[in-house]
Protein backbone atom coordinates (compact mmCIF):
# COMPACT_ATOMS: atom_id res chain seq x y z
CA UNK A 1 0.00 0.00 0.00
CA UNK A 2 0.94 3.60 -0.46
CA UNK A 3 0.11 5.41 2.77
CA UNK A 4 -0.14 9.17 3.27
CA UNK A 5 1.02 9.80 6.86
CA UNK A 6 0.48 12.81 9.11
CA UNK A 7 1.09 13.45 12.82
CA UNK A 8 -0.71 16.72 13.78
CA UNK A 9 0.39 16.75 17.42
CA UNK A 10 4.11 16.15 17.04
CA UNK A 11 5.80 15.58 13.64
CA UNK A 12 8.22 12.69 13.33
CA UNK A 13 11.22 15.01 13.20
CA UNK A 14 10.36 16.85 16.42
CA UNK A 15 13.51 17.36 18.54
CA UNK A 16 11.95 16.52 21.91
CA UNK A 17 11.69 12.76 22.57
CA UNK A 18 8.43 11.43 23.96
CA UNK A 19 6.24 8.35 24.05
CA UNK A 20 4.10 9.81 21.26
CA UNK A 21 7.10 10.10 18.96
CA UNK A 22 8.21 6.56 19.80
CA UNK A 23 4.80 5.14 18.93
CA UNK A 24 4.52 7.16 15.71
CA UNK A 25 7.97 6.08 14.57
CA UNK A 26 7.21 2.51 15.56
CA UNK A 27 4.12 2.52 13.32
CA UNK A 28 6.03 3.98 10.38
CA UNK A 29 8.98 1.60 10.80
CA UNK A 30 6.72 -1.43 11.07
CA UNK A 31 4.64 -0.61 8.01
CA UNK A 32 7.74 0.12 5.97
CA UNK A 33 9.30 -3.16 7.11
CA UNK A 34 6.25 -4.92 5.68
CA UNK A 35 6.86 -3.39 2.26
CA UNK A 36 4.41 -0.48 2.40
CA UNK A 37 5.39 2.99 1.22
CA UNK A 38 4.75 5.86 3.66
CA UNK A 39 4.79 9.45 2.47
CA UNK A 40 4.88 12.19 5.10
CA UNK A 41 2.22 14.67 3.97
CA UNK A 42 3.09 17.59 6.22
CA UNK A 43 5.17 18.63 9.21
CA UNK A 44 2.58 21.23 10.26
CA UNK A 45 2.13 21.02 14.03
CA UNK A 46 -1.55 21.64 14.77
CA UNK A 47 -1.24 22.16 18.53
CA UNK A 48 -3.65 25.01 19.41
CA UNK A 49 -3.53 26.21 15.79
CA UNK A 50 -7.26 26.99 15.79
CA UNK A 51 -6.61 29.65 18.46
CA UNK A 52 -3.68 31.17 16.55
CA UNK A 53 -4.93 33.10 13.47
CA UNK A 54 -1.37 34.04 12.51
CA UNK A 55 -0.75 30.36 11.72
CA UNK A 56 -3.80 29.82 9.54
CA UNK A 57 -1.81 30.81 6.47
CA UNK A 58 0.61 27.95 7.18
CA UNK A 59 -2.35 25.59 7.43
CA UNK A 60 -3.76 26.78 4.08
CA UNK A 61 -0.37 26.31 2.44
CA UNK A 62 -0.03 22.79 3.86
CA UNK A 63 -3.57 21.93 2.76
CA UNK A 64 -2.98 23.02 -0.83
CA UNK A 65 0.36 21.21 -0.88
CA UNK A 66 -1.27 17.94 0.27
CA UNK A 67 -4.00 18.28 -2.34
CA UNK A 68 -1.55 18.84 -5.16
CA UNK A 69 0.80 16.04 -4.09
CA UNK A 70 -1.96 13.45 -3.79
CA UNK A 71 -3.61 14.51 -7.03
CA UNK A 72 -0.33 13.89 -8.85
CA UNK A 73 0.57 10.73 -6.91
CA UNK A 74 -2.52 9.22 -5.21
CA UNK A 75 -2.31 7.18 -2.00
CA UNK A 76 -4.34 4.12 -1.06
CA UNK A 77 -5.09 5.46 2.41
CA UNK A 78 -4.40 8.47 4.65
CA UNK A 79 -3.16 7.55 8.14
CA UNK A 80 -3.21 10.19 10.87
CA UNK A 81 -1.43 9.49 14.15
CA UNK A 82 -2.83 11.10 17.32
CA UNK A 83 -5.64 13.60 16.94
CA UNK A 84 -7.36 15.20 19.92
CA UNK A 85 -8.82 18.53 21.03
CA UNK A 86 -5.46 20.32 21.37
CA UNK A 87 -4.19 19.15 18.00
CA UNK A 88 -7.10 18.05 15.79
CA UNK A 89 -6.36 16.79 12.30
CA UNK A 90 -7.23 19.73 10.06
CA UNK A 91 -5.70 18.28 6.90
CA UNK A 92 -6.66 14.62 6.52
CA UNK A 93 -10.46 14.84 6.69
CA UNK A 94 -10.74 17.61 4.09
CA UNK A 95 -8.11 16.26 1.71
CA UNK A 96 -9.58 12.75 1.85
CA UNK A 97 -13.13 14.00 1.29
CA UNK A 98 -12.11 16.02 -1.76
CA UNK A 99 -9.97 13.28 -3.31
CA UNK A 100 -12.00 10.22 -2.25
CA UNK A 101 -9.16 8.67 -0.21
CA UNK A 102 -9.78 6.30 2.69
CA UNK A 103 -9.16 8.07 5.99
CA UNK A 104 -7.79 6.22 9.04
CA UNK A 105 -6.79 7.44 12.52
CA UNK A 106 -4.41 5.72 14.93
CA UNK A 107 -4.73 6.97 18.50
CA UNK A 108 -7.83 9.11 18.25
CA UNK A 109 -8.89 10.63 21.57
CA UNK A 110 -12.37 11.81 22.51
CA UNK A 111 -13.22 13.74 25.69
CA UNK A 112 -16.70 15.27 26.03
CA UNK A 113 -15.72 17.55 28.91
CA UNK A 114 -13.72 19.65 26.42
CA UNK A 115 -16.92 20.96 24.82
CA UNK A 116 -17.81 22.67 28.09
CA UNK A 117 -14.73 24.92 28.11
CA UNK A 118 -14.43 28.04 26.00
CA UNK A 119 -10.75 27.47 25.18
CA UNK A 120 -11.24 23.91 23.96
CA UNK A 121 -14.76 23.83 22.50
CA UNK A 122 -13.63 24.54 18.93
CA UNK A 123 -10.87 21.92 19.13
CA UNK A 124 -13.41 19.45 20.52
CA UNK A 125 -15.76 19.80 17.55
CA UNK A 126 -12.96 19.81 14.96
CA UNK A 127 -11.56 16.62 16.47
CA UNK A 128 -14.99 15.01 16.70
CA UNK A 129 -15.61 15.75 13.02
CA UNK A 130 -12.37 13.96 12.10
CA UNK A 131 -13.22 10.93 14.26
CA UNK A 132 -16.70 10.66 12.78
CA UNK A 133 -15.42 10.83 9.22
CA UNK A 134 -12.72 8.18 9.72
CA UNK A 135 -13.20 4.88 7.89
CA UNK A 136 -11.47 3.26 10.88
CA UNK A 137 -10.11 4.42 14.23
CA UNK A 138 -7.41 2.54 16.14
CA UNK A 139 -6.46 3.16 19.74
CA UNK A 140 -3.82 1.70 22.05
CA UNK A 141 -5.53 2.79 25.28
CA UNK A 142 -8.53 1.05 26.83
CA UNK A 143 -9.80 4.28 28.40
CA UNK A 144 -9.81 5.92 24.96
CA UNK A 145 -11.54 2.88 23.50
CA UNK A 146 -14.37 3.33 25.98
CA UNK A 147 -14.81 7.01 25.11
CA UNK A 148 -14.53 6.47 21.36
CA UNK A 149 -17.39 3.97 21.45
CA UNK A 150 -19.70 6.94 22.04
CA UNK A 151 -19.24 8.25 18.50
CA UNK A 152 -17.43 5.61 16.42
CA UNK A 153 -19.39 2.52 15.27
CA UNK A 154 -18.09 -0.77 16.62
CA UNK A 155 -17.12 -2.08 13.18
CA UNK A 156 -14.89 0.96 12.60
CA UNK A 157 -13.08 0.86 15.95
CA UNK A 158 -10.19 -1.37 17.09
CA UNK A 159 -7.90 -1.68 20.11
CA UNK A 160 -4.23 -2.43 19.43
CA UNK A 161 -1.97 -3.09 22.41
CA UNK A 162 1.10 -0.83 22.58
CA UNK A 163 4.35 -2.57 21.78
CA UNK A 164 8.12 -2.43 21.45
CA UNK A 165 10.75 -4.76 20.02
CA UNK A 166 11.55 -6.88 23.12
CA UNK A 167 14.73 -8.21 21.50
CA UNK A 168 16.05 -4.66 21.24
CA UNK A 169 15.88 -4.36 25.04
CA UNK A 170 17.40 -7.62 26.21
CA UNK A 171 19.57 -7.02 29.25
CA UNK A 172 23.30 -6.53 28.64
CA UNK A 173 25.12 -6.91 31.95
CA UNK A 174 28.64 -6.01 30.67
CA UNK A 175 27.29 -2.84 29.03
CA UNK A 176 25.49 -1.95 32.24
CA UNK A 177 28.70 -2.27 34.24
CA UNK A 178 30.52 -0.08 31.72
CA UNK A 179 27.87 2.61 32.10
CA UNK A 180 28.13 2.54 35.89
CA UNK A 181 31.90 2.87 35.63
CA UNK A 182 31.53 5.71 33.13
CA UNK A 183 29.22 7.58 35.51
CA UNK A 184 31.42 6.89 38.53
CA UNK A 185 28.65 4.97 40.30
CA UNK A 186 30.46 2.58 42.63
CA UNK A 187 27.72 1.96 45.15
CA UNK A 188 27.69 -1.62 46.49
CA UNK A 189 23.95 -1.28 47.01
CA UNK A 190 21.18 -1.63 44.40
CA UNK A 191 20.77 0.95 41.62
CA UNK A 192 17.43 2.72 41.25
CA UNK A 193 16.88 4.13 37.77
CA UNK A 194 14.55 6.85 36.54
CA UNK A 195 14.34 8.86 33.33
CA UNK A 196 12.39 11.80 31.94
CA UNK A 197 12.88 15.12 30.22
CA UNK A 198 13.37 18.00 32.64
CA UNK A 199 10.54 20.05 31.15
CA UNK A 200 8.36 22.41 33.16
CA UNK A 201 5.44 19.97 33.25
CA UNK A 202 4.33 16.70 34.85
CA UNK A 203 7.64 15.05 33.91
CA UNK A 204 9.62 17.31 36.23
CA UNK A 205 6.85 17.17 38.83
CA UNK A 206 7.12 13.38 38.75
CA UNK A 207 10.89 13.42 39.15
CA UNK A 208 10.63 15.96 41.99
CA UNK A 209 8.09 13.82 43.78
CA UNK A 210 10.26 10.70 43.34
CA UNK A 211 13.32 12.48 44.78
CA UNK A 212 11.34 13.63 47.82
CA UNK A 213 9.97 10.14 48.28
CA UNK A 214 13.49 8.68 48.17
CA UNK A 215 14.25 10.78 51.23
CA UNK A 216 12.27 8.13 53.17
CA UNK A 217 14.82 5.54 52.05
CA UNK A 218 17.67 7.75 53.24
CA UNK A 219 16.01 8.09 56.65
CA UNK A 220 16.11 4.34 57.20
CA UNK A 221 19.75 4.30 56.02
CA UNK A 222 19.04 2.13 52.98
CA UNK A 223 22.16 1.64 50.87
CA UNK A 224 20.98 2.48 47.34
CA UNK A 225 21.94 4.87 44.52
CA UNK A 226 19.49 6.90 42.44
CA UNK A 227 20.50 7.38 38.78
CA UNK A 228 18.53 10.06 36.92
CA UNK A 229 18.65 10.31 33.11
CA UNK A 230 17.36 13.32 31.22
CA UNK A 231 17.98 16.95 30.43
CA UNK A 232 16.13 20.24 30.24
CA UNK A 233 15.73 23.67 31.75
CA UNK A 234 14.64 22.35 35.15
CA UNK A 235 17.84 20.35 35.64
CA UNK A 236 19.37 22.83 38.10
CA UNK A 237 16.27 22.72 40.31
CA UNK A 238 16.19 18.93 40.28
CA UNK A 239 19.87 18.69 41.22
CA UNK A 240 19.35 21.06 44.14
CA UNK A 241 16.39 18.96 45.27
CA UNK A 242 18.41 15.74 45.06
CA UNK A 243 21.25 17.28 47.06
CA UNK A 244 18.76 18.22 49.76
CA UNK A 245 16.88 14.91 49.99
CA UNK A 246 19.36 12.19 48.88
CA UNK A 247 22.82 13.71 49.40
CA UNK A 248 25.63 11.51 48.17
CA UNK A 249 23.25 8.87 46.84
CA UNK A 250 22.33 10.24 43.42
CA UNK A 251 23.88 10.79 40.00
CA UNK A 252 22.54 12.79 37.06
CA UNK A 253 23.79 11.17 33.84
CA UNK A 254 22.31 13.58 31.28
CA UNK A 255 20.29 12.70 28.21
CA UNK A 256 20.83 9.13 27.04
CA UNK A 257 20.95 8.55 23.30
CA UNK A 258 18.05 6.46 22.08
CA UNK A 259 20.44 3.78 20.84
CA UNK A 260 22.00 3.46 24.30
CA UNK A 261 18.83 3.10 26.36
CA UNK A 262 19.25 -0.67 26.66
CA UNK A 263 22.67 -0.10 28.27
CA UNK A 264 21.07 2.43 30.60
CA UNK A 265 18.40 -0.03 31.75
CA UNK A 266 21.04 -2.76 32.07
CA UNK A 267 22.93 -0.64 34.60
CA UNK A 268 20.13 -0.76 37.19
CA UNK A 269 18.13 -3.07 39.41
CA UNK A 270 14.76 -1.29 39.68
CA UNK A 271 13.02 1.35 37.55
CA UNK A 272 10.80 3.97 39.20
CA UNK A 273 8.88 6.90 37.79
CA UNK A 274 5.51 8.08 39.16
CA UNK A 275 3.98 8.83 35.73
CA UNK A 276 1.52 11.58 36.72
CA UNK A 277 -1.48 11.14 34.39
CA UNK A 278 0.81 9.17 32.10
CA UNK A 279 -0.88 8.35 28.81
CA UNK A 280 0.93 5.05 28.35
CA UNK A 281 4.59 5.23 29.25
CA UNK A 282 6.64 3.31 26.71
CA UNK A 283 9.57 3.66 29.11
CA UNK A 284 7.90 1.12 31.40
CA UNK A 285 7.77 -1.46 28.61
CA UNK A 286 11.43 -0.91 27.80
CA UNK A 287 12.52 -1.20 31.42
CA UNK A 288 10.51 -4.39 31.94
CA UNK A 289 11.85 -5.94 28.73
CA UNK A 290 15.30 -5.36 30.22
CA UNK A 291 14.35 -7.29 33.36
CA UNK A 292 13.62 -4.36 35.66
CA UNK A 293 10.62 -4.43 38.01
CA UNK A 294 8.73 -1.12 37.96
CA UNK A 295 7.29 1.18 40.63
CA UNK A 296 4.76 3.75 39.39
CA UNK A 297 1.39 5.39 40.05
CA UNK A 298 -1.74 3.40 39.37
CA UNK A 299 -3.16 5.97 36.98
CA UNK A 300 -3.56 6.83 33.30
CA UNK A 301 -2.45 4.10 30.92
CA UNK A 302 0.24 2.64 33.18
CA UNK A 303 -1.90 -0.34 34.34
CA UNK A 304 -2.13 -1.36 30.66
CA UNK A 305 1.64 -1.89 30.47
CA UNK A 306 2.58 -2.91 34.05
CA UNK A 307 1.00 -5.78 35.98
CA UNK A 308 0.65 -4.80 39.63
CA UNK A 309 2.37 -7.18 42.08
CA UNK A 310 3.63 -9.33 39.20
CA UNK A 311 5.97 -7.15 37.12
CA UNK A 312 6.16 -4.29 39.61
CA UNK A 313 4.12 -2.25 42.05
CA UNK A 314 1.43 0.29 41.15
CA UNK A 315 0.50 2.56 44.04
CA UNK A 316 -2.17 5.25 44.56
CA UNK A 317 -1.04 8.61 43.16
CA UNK A 318 0.98 10.74 45.59
CA UNK A 319 0.97 8.05 48.29
CA UNK A 320 4.59 8.42 49.35
CA UNK A 321 4.29 5.82 52.09
CA UNK A 322 3.13 3.12 49.66
CA UNK A 323 5.62 4.21 46.99
CA UNK A 324 8.61 4.14 49.33
CA UNK A 325 7.45 0.82 50.81
CA UNK A 326 7.38 -0.67 47.29
CA UNK A 327 10.89 0.65 46.63
CA UNK A 328 12.22 -0.78 49.90
CA UNK A 329 10.59 -4.13 49.13
CA UNK A 330 12.31 -4.39 45.75
CA UNK A 331 15.65 -2.89 46.76
CA UNK A 332 16.10 -5.10 49.83
CA UNK A 333 14.65 -8.42 48.65
CA UNK A 334 16.62 -9.92 45.80
CA UNK A 335 14.22 -12.83 45.36
CA UNK A 336 11.22 -10.50 44.83
CA UNK A 337 13.25 -8.21 42.58
CA UNK A 338 14.48 -11.13 40.45
CA UNK A 339 11.09 -12.83 40.23
CA UNK A 340 9.32 -9.65 39.15
CA UNK A 341 12.10 -8.87 36.70
CA UNK A 342 11.74 -12.30 35.09
CA UNK A 343 7.96 -11.91 35.00
CA UNK A 344 8.39 -8.52 33.33
CA UNK A 345 10.53 -9.94 30.51
CA UNK A 346 8.00 -12.71 29.80
CA UNK A 347 5.05 -10.31 30.03
CA UNK A 348 6.45 -7.86 27.46
CA UNK A 349 7.36 -10.67 25.04
CA UNK A 350 3.90 -12.22 25.23
CA UNK A 351 1.71 -9.13 25.29
CA UNK A 352 3.65 -6.15 23.91
CA UNK A 353 5.69 -7.40 20.98
CA UNK A 354 5.22 -4.70 18.36
CA UNK A 355 5.50 -7.12 15.44
CA UNK A 356 2.70 -9.32 16.76
CA UNK A 357 0.41 -6.47 17.79
CA UNK A 358 0.89 -4.37 14.68
CA UNK A 359 0.32 -7.37 12.41
CA UNK A 360 -3.34 -7.16 13.45
CA UNK A 361 -3.29 -3.41 12.76
CA UNK A 362 -1.81 -3.98 9.29
CA UNK A 363 -4.43 -6.62 8.48
CA UNK A 364 -7.29 -4.31 9.42
CA UNK A 365 -5.72 -1.41 7.54
CA UNK A 366 -5.53 -3.54 4.40
CA UNK A 367 -9.18 -4.44 4.91
CA UNK A 368 -10.14 -0.77 4.96
CA UNK A 369 -8.31 -0.19 1.68
CA UNK A 370 -9.80 -3.31 0.10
Amino acid sequence: MKIAFYAPFKPLGHPHPSGDLMIARGIVDFLESQGHTLCIQSTLRARWIYLQPWRWGAWAKAFVCCLRNLQKDPADVWLTYHTYYKAPDLLGPWVCKLLGIKYVIFQGIYSTKRKRRLKTILGFYLNRAALRQADHVFTNKLSDLKNLKRIVPKDRLSYIKPGIHPRAFEREEPAGRRFRKKWGVNSPGPILLTAAMFRDDVKTKGLSWLIRCCAELVKIKLDFHLVIAGSGKRGKDLKALAEKHVPGQYTFVGKIDRKEMVQFYSSGDVFAFPGIRESLGMVYLEAQACGLPVVAFNNGGIPEVVVDKKTGFLVPPYDCKSFSHALVCLLTHDEIQNRMGENAVIYVKHHHDIDKNYAAFEHLLQGVVA
